[in-house]
């Protein structure tokens, strides 16, 4: 198995801590205590801190320090609503121009995934999932909305990662990655489309759970 690089590693790490309440909303991180905590360098330190800054997890202020995102509900799930869309594009695209070694490549992402949920591993299944997910934005041959897609996927991974805890989410992600996958090999486009939309809204049902917790947080 590859090595994960250090700064996602950090990132991943960050993200988590940020997430489960380790570090609360408008919480300033101090880079040398990271260092300390995650046994490393500062290059990875800041480069994991601007991937999280990217995603709207954390905010960067000159001469003053990195500080946990005030987490602003409502833009975040207008993000999965637009995440949405684009998923639903760029199944249908897919399903009319999708080539041979691409529908292997997206099945072998697929039993990835499937080898990970039975593993129970939400962190190695998301990194399956994003490689699905990516495989379908470059069979879109849309140039442009790859790069839109691929993008705001990045955004949006802390929130997307966070919801494959909730119990039973991943065999769910994984019964809808299939229908999904059918319907692009068998030039479904309208079903690809439907049901590539539908998987992102349901992460912003899921996604219910991570506000009341960070209200909660707030709150305390």
């Amino acid at each position: 198995m590859a090595r994960v690089p250090e700064a996602q590693r950090v990132r991943d790490a960050l993200e988590t801590a940020v997430l489960d309440g380790h570090y609360r909303p408008g919480e300033r991180l101090d880079p040398t205590q990271l260092e300390k905590e995650f046994g490393c360098s500062r290059t990875p330190i800041r480069e994991a801190l601007q991937a999280l800054e990217r995603s709207g997890l954390v905010q960067i202020r000159p001469k003053q320090g990195t500080f946990v995102t005030e987490l602003g509900i409502s833009e975040v799930a207008e993000r999965f609503e637009v995440m949405a869309e684009l998923e639903g594009m760029a199944a249908r695209l897919a399903a009319g121009r999708i080539g041979r070694e691409a529908l292997a490549e997206l099945e072998s992402a697929l039993q990835e995934c499937e080898s990970h949920a039975v593993d129970d591993d939400a962190d190695a299944y998301y990194y399956a999932n994003a490689r699905f997910h990516g495989i379908v934005y470059d069979s879109s041959g849309n140039d442009y909305l790859r790069e839109q897609a691929h993008a705001l996927k990045r955004v949006l991974q802390p929130y997307r990662r966070l919801q494959l805890r909730v119990p039973d989410r991943m065999r769910r992600s994984l019964a809808e990655h299939r229908i999904i996958a059918d319907a692009i090999a068998r030039g479904d486009a309208p079903v690809a489309e439907q049901a590539a939309r539908d998987h992102v809204l349901v992460q912003v049902k899921e996604f219910s759970h991570l506000v009341r917790t960070w209200r909660q947080l707030s709150a305390s």
